[in-house]
């Protein structure tokens, strides 16, 4: 009896060692699990950081030289101090993997935009340093007409031909072939004032070719917009957002803001107003509709009879008024979240926002002269 006894409690014993023993085990296991899939993840991330250009708005050209007899290390550390490429280890991975070579000694002209496959493409093919027939800038929130202006300060073209060319349809439909992903036919609405407003981003472009036509210059420039926004796609059909809506109001938020902290802000009182049916009320879509530049818009002003006059419309303008920059569309996916209704530029520069139109009125007084028709 008192053996049974003995006997069955060694047994409750070991019956209990044994789950000890594997719940020790499954949870070694779960934890190696998980640090192995949080390692596997972060190389991931890593792996394909490391794989995208360095900056994808920046077409500054960076020259460097390639020496001759140079190994793939050699280069790779060439690439990474001019900071073309984010990990020179990563770079000779990526060289093995795609076995690549036939790398060419000389000097070359890069930028930061160009992707690994770009860089090693450019490498092989022995094309050097090529001397700039024109460079050209176009900066950030300005309209189709004055980039017209600046293309024409620029090469042989008067602003008029540019002009008729930016808004020539068999033009703009081989665009919408090529770029149909950018330009869709949203840009062929009814109220639309310029049809590739908004979609020439603003960049420093160097052409080589003095023979270049403006549909060539024209077409690197919507190229470079069909580029930037790869990385906003997913994100846009996500939010079910259209590019042509992104666009426009990442140009609203471009002609009224200055700093990014505003555009944040900015972006969150223009999607405030929207979800409450109120209008945009923001002075450059009168300017726009008015067709020119004024230092004050006036009473008289908001009454511009126009499809762009946010004053008199709900809702967006039907397109873009100008070409914003990667600021102002980050704004435009991500605004902050605020309970602002109202905001105000003062003559010092400072945007003051406010929640509602007693408060906006109030600093309107202090700040601002009234509008007048004089």
């Amino acid at each position: 009896m008192f053996r049974s006894k003995l006997n069955k409690k060694s047994l409750l014993e070991k019956q209990r060692d044994a789950r000890v023993v594997r719940k020790v085990v499954l949870t070694v296991f779960i934890a190696i699990i998980i640090i192995l899939g949080g390692v596997l993840g972060g190389g991931y991330l890593y792996v394909n950081s490391a794989l995208q250009p360095v900056k994808e708005d920046d077409l500054t050209p960076v020259d460097i030289n390639i020496p001759i007899g140079s190994s793939v290390n050699n280069i790779a550390a060439i690439l990474e101090e001019n900071n073309l490429i984010k990990n020179s280890r990563i770079f000779r991975y990526y060289v093995k993997f795609k076995n690549e070579s036939g790398f060419q000694a000389g000097d070359y002209q890069l930028n930061r935009t160009m992707s690994l496959s770009d860089i090693t493409e450019a490498l092989k093919s022995g094309k050097i340093v090529e001397a700039t027939a024109f460079r050209l800038t176009v900066p950030e929130g300005r309209k189709l007409t004055e980039i017209a202006e600046l293309i024409s300060a620029k090469t042989p073209f008067e602003q008029k031909q540019i002009m008729e060319v930016l808004q020539n349809q068999a033009f703009i439909d081989t665009l919408k072939q090529r770029y149909p992903e950018t330009l869709t036919d949203e840009i062929d609405g009814e109220h639309i004032q310029y049809k590739l407003e908004g979609y020439l981003f603003p960049a420093t472009y160097d052409y080589y070719d003095e023979d270049v036509t403006i549909e060539d210059i024209v077409d690197v420039m919507v190229k470079k917009t069909d580029e930037v926004l790869a990385g906003y796609r997913e994100r846009l059909a996500e939010s079910s957002t259209s590019v042509h809506s992104f666009l426009t109001m990442s140009s609203l938020i471009e002609e009224e803001a200055t700093q990014q902290a505003d555009r944040d802000k900015i972006s969150s009182v223009f999607f405030n107003r929207l979800e409450a049916g109120m209008p945009l009320q923001t002075d450059p879509t009168v300017l726009y509709a008015l067709g020119e530049h004024k230092d004050r818009v006036l009473y008289k002003d908001l009454e511009v009879d126009s499809p762009y006059n946010t004053y008199r419309n709900r809702g967006l303008t039907p397109g873009p008024i100008s070409n914003a920059g990667t600021t102002s569309m980050d704004a435009a996916l991500l605004p902050e979240e605020t309970d602002f209704y109202y905001f105000l530029a003062t003559p010092e520069g400072e945007v003051i926002f406010t929640r509602t139109l007693d408060e906006h009125n109030r600093e309107k007084a202090k700040h601002i002269t009234n509008r007048n028709d004089s």
